[in-house]
């Protein structure tokens, strides 16, 4: 009997964070554990930088886990078969919502005597959060990202706010009860996946019974889209080589995001997330990524000395049209290559918007 974690959450949240930091902890227990990426297009940073610390990746690539519900039954076989894994944590596309409907009452009721699935857990940005309910406070009218985000909080059985270091104790307190009062039925616990402070509560709370699962979404999967839709969704690959002896990967990164998000302030387009991934000829790799217009990137992982050459993998989920983006993107890379005396070579931008979510399953609770 294996255990399955599902992961959703806004884009941003730090769900491959959450998930690695859970894995590795999880294996400290004695686990063996398993991830599952997930994303609407393909060539995933996140995946690179999960790769770099367990052995046992998978990913799901071109679709949610509800269109694409038997790839990811496929994925978990496949890890367990192969790694003889006993937990595998997944990690939804940031954009998805209406999980307990459409993976994990599937999951329950057709590989139920082979799995148990953990409660449903939405991994939360606390300044995103705060945002959204100050837009509400002020008698905005609910966006269709908010609303997105607002069905995201609704179905959890466990309410995980990340980056609570990011925010001051008092303040951390104060929303930790602001969600416990309007999501009774959820758990709701507050950590840092970065520090791993408060980590373990995370862990407790997937030990515990699901309290949630018979929720049903009043979601109106019109609207559910066109919020998918609001965003655009860019993977690029870029060959970069160095004009001199060598070229520093970690600059380069943050010269491109710095850009990109300077461009998105200036037109008020909302960053869901930005990363890139440069991986150098000898094999290292730097990580940065951004999740807040006007905002500085953060910087994941630093690739270790200049090098010759290197390949560059660009994700950037921003809410504007897809031509816009590959605009903003193409100018932030040529920004780049000036500053870190790169020339660079790219794939065609491929920024797409995801089509209308259609599911495999949506199930009701059961006896409803």
């Amino acid at each position: 009997m294996i255990t399955f974690i599902p992961l959703t959450g806004f884009l941003g949240a730090g769900k491959t964070t959450t998930m690695t930091a859970a894995a590795l902890a999880l294996q400290e227990q004695g686990r063996k554990v398993a991830v599952i990426t997930n994303d609407q297009g393909v060539e995933l940073v996140d995946t690179k930088l999960v790769r770099s610390k367990l052995d046992s990746v998978a990913e799901v690539t071109g679709g949610c886990f509800c269109c694409k519900f038997e790839d990811l039954v496929e994925a978990i076989v496949a890890l367990v078969a192969s790694d003889s894994v006993d937990t595998v944590i997944a990690e939804a596309v940031g954009s998805c919502t209406d999980l307990q409907a459409t993976v994990v009452r599937p999951l329950r009721q057709y590989y139920g005597d082979d799995m148990v699935v953990a409660p449903l857990t939405t991994v939360v940005d606390p300044l995103r959060h705060l945002a959204f309910a100050r837009a509400a406070e002020r008698g905005e009218p609910e966006s269709d990202l908010s609303y997105l985000f607002r069905q995201q909080v609704t179905e959890a059985d466990v309410i995980a706010v990340n980056k609570l270091d990011t925010i001051g104790p008092d303040r951390a307190e104060e929303l930790l009860a602001s969600l416990r009062a309007s999501n009774p039925k959820a758990t709701v616990v507050g950590y840092s996946a970065t520090t791993g402070a408060r980590l373990d509560t995370l862990l407790d709370a997937w030990q515990a019974p699901a309290t949630n699962e018979d929720v049903v979404l009043d979601i109106d999967y019109d609207r559910y889209a066109a919020a998918e839709a609001q965003l655009a969704w860019m993977n690029q690959e870029l060959d970069l080589t160095a004009l001199g002896e060598g070229f520093d990967a970690t600059a380069w990164a943050r010269t491109v995001l710095q850009e990109l998000s300077g461009w998105a302030a200036e037109h008020d387009a909302v960053i869901g997330h930005a990363k890139i991934t440069v991986e150098t000829a000898d094999g290292d790799f730097a990580k940065l990524s951004l999740t807040e217009s006007g905002a500085q990137p953060t910087l994941d992982r630093a690739a270790a000395a200049p090098a010759p050459a290197g390949r560059a993998v660009v994700n950037a989920r921003v809410a504007c049209e897809p031509d816009a983006l590959d605009t903003a993107v193409t100018e932030a890379v040529k920004a780049a290559d000036l500053a870190t005396t790169v020339t660079s070579s790219a794939t065609t931008p491929v920024s797409f918007k995801p089509s209308y979510p259609r599911p495999v399953h949506r199930l009701a609770p059961a006896g409803a």
